[in-house]
């Protein structure tokens, strides 16, 4: 990759080094000039830019960053679409990011272009949290380092990155009395024991009450495993301090057997690890009565997850097993509310599809429902959006409403994430609908993609590639689809924008919004011109069919 000042009659296809705003002129970094671009650049007196040129042997940073996520990801893993080479890999669900340490390293360390960072091996998710990210760091990733990437990826039989999803267990608990024994402490314990199981999915079936004693141990084992129990918990009255303790002796009378006493980590270094009929047992340490996180919680999430917490895993436990002194380490049972912004999410994107207008254009029959390659020319909208990673879709009818939900019902029968709404007043402009749009969504979404009902072309990609361009963090409030330099749609929108498009008004749009809020847009440039083909007329209608395949 070439970079540096380029001749402006070099520059078409080179990629924009930094942002040029001047003389009327609004380009952002990373652009790509097209022959347009550098006409106007000319025209304004630029005679040099500086720009990167990607050799024949580069990779665009997008591609180089979706083709490595791809590779490294594993089960549980949803891959964002790039955007400026990062790539981002949410999870699907609860469970434990399973990372592969050194193979991370491994990549890593293959080429400076090529970074992945994650979270710690085995840390808890939540549904669409990160887990990785993956950035190419200039303009373009030499062609050799992308493929060594991918064999690093490759060289195992297994992810580097995957999400171990949470499985329900049903759970016994034993809890053993001495002398003194109050019930308030074991009632509190079945407290914090029942939160824990909870929030993994679990639940605590039985308990039993019992004598600190090995026979009686035995039989309340006995018991719970003639109840079905997939896990066995005990919480002796006295802390295990060996081997031959009255817990581990306990459940050997059962006809269970001991595989580790003791653990790398504090608090929780007393607890055993067993397993009786093929099930796990546990010994408790003194800590599993705290709501706290402790080496109980690093095994029992294991456990919860499907993976394997036999000996070896638990003397790899060590390294970052000084818990006691982490004041922020996570305490997910305690009610309390936690004042940290918590794990980076997946925004929470929602799409309104358009379909209220009146087609009078069209010159008589409604638009939504004219054939479009075998499907009504909404479905393809609504299809599009169901296939994208938005987590909510809004139709908005107005125009022969019962006809069009029918049509989309047909082709699309019994999908969770979409909502129907109508507009009473659509014959008032296009404004109306959104206004309808917007105060029909949910109170958690993030942003809407305002997506036209009558843009056949507009696919699940071109959506994605908006979701994944949005982080008002880093000041991308409003992406804008562009084609050659040129503006079209559909445009996503921050919830900061709401208040403000529930106020419109006529048959225009949100589009003055852009103008009055430049600085917090991006363009975002697509292949091809579906961003900025609609359907208005018979003969728009008739030139898409034959564009495209049926």
């Amino acid at each position: 990759m070439r970079f540096g000042d380029t001749p402006i009659d070099e520059a078409t296809g080179a990629i924009l080094g930094h942002s040029w705003r001047s003389g009327g002129i609004n380009f952002s970094k990373g652009r790509t000039l097209s022959v347009g671009d550098v006409a106007k650049l000319k025209a304004a007196g630029v005679s040099t830019v500086v720009a990167a040129r990607l050799d024949p042997d580069d990779v665009h940073e997008d591609e180089a960053a979706a083709t490595v996520a791809q590779a490294l990801a594993g089960e549980g893993i949803e891959v964002t679409a790039p955007f400026t080479g990062r790539c981002n890999h949410f999870s699907k669900g609860s469970g434990l990011a399973v990372v592969d340490h050194e193979r991370i390293d491994a990549l890593n360390e293959l080429d400076e272009s090529v970074t992945v960072a994650t979270l710690p091996p085995f840390a808890r998710v939540e549904p669409r949290q990160m887990v990785a990210t993956v950035k190419i760091i200039p303009y373009g990733a030499p062609r050799t380092a992308v493929n060594r990437a991918i064999g690093v990826a490759h060289s195992a039989n297994q992810p580097l990155i995957s999400v171990a999803p949470f499985k329900a267990m049903r759970t016994g608990l034993i809890q053993t009395r001495l002398p003194g024994t109050r019930d308030k402490v074991l009632d509190k314990a079945v407290g914090t024991t029942t939160k824990r199981l909870t929030s993994l999915g679990s639940t605590l079936n039985c308990e039993r009450r019992v004598a600190h004693d090995a026979k009686a141990i035995a039989g309340a084992l006995k018991e719970l495993k003639a109840e079905g129990c997939d896990l066995f918990l005990i919480a002796g009255a006295s802390a295990i301090v060996d081997r031959h303790d009255v817990v581990p002796l306990g459940i050997a009378e059962a006809g269970g057997k001991v595989h580790h006493f003791g653990m790398p980590v504090d608090p929780g270094n007393l607890l055993l690890t067993a397993e009786l009929d093929g099930k796990p047992v546990l010994g408790l340490p003194g800590c599993a009565k705290s709501p706290k996180y402790n080496g109980f919680d690093m095994v029992l999430e294991r456990l919860a997850a499907g993976l394997p917490v036999g000996r070896a895993e638990i003397v790899r436990m060590g390294a970052g097993g000084l818990l006691a002194e982490i004041a922020s380490r996570p305490q997910p049972r305690d009610d309390e509310p936690s004042e940290d912004e918590g794990p980076q999410q997946a925004p929470r994107v929602a799409v309104l599809v358009l379909a209220a207008g009146r087609s009078t254009r069209m010159g008589g029959p409604n638009k939504m429902l004219a054939d479009a390659n075998g499907e009504p020319l909404v479905v393809h909208a609504v299809k599009a959006a169901l296939e994208s990673q938005a987590v909510e879709i809004v139709v908005v009818l107005g125009h022969m409403a019962e006809q069009v939900r029918a049509a989309i019902e047909a082709a699309i029968p019994g999908r969770s994430r979409l909502r129907f709404v109508t507009n009473p007043d659509f014959a008032e402009g296009l404004s109306t609908s959104v206004r309808t749009g917007i105060g029909a969504l949910s109170s958690n979404a993030d942003a809407a993609v305002v997506q036209l009902g009558d843009m056949p072309g507009v696919g699940a990609g071109l959506l994605n590639r908006l979701i994944a361009a949005f982080s008002p963090v880093e000041g991308r409030a409003i992406c804008v689809p562009t084609v050659g330099g040129k503006r079209g749609n559909p445009v996503l929108w921050a919830r900061r924008f709401f208040p403000e498009m529930v106020l419109l008004s006529g048959d225009s749009g949100a589009k003055h919004l852009i103008g009055e809020h430049a600085d917090l847009v991006c363009e975002v440039e697509m292949a091809g011109e579906a961003a900025i083909t609609d359907i208005d007329t018979p003969e728009a209608l008739a030139a898409w069919r034959e564009r495209s395949p049926a």
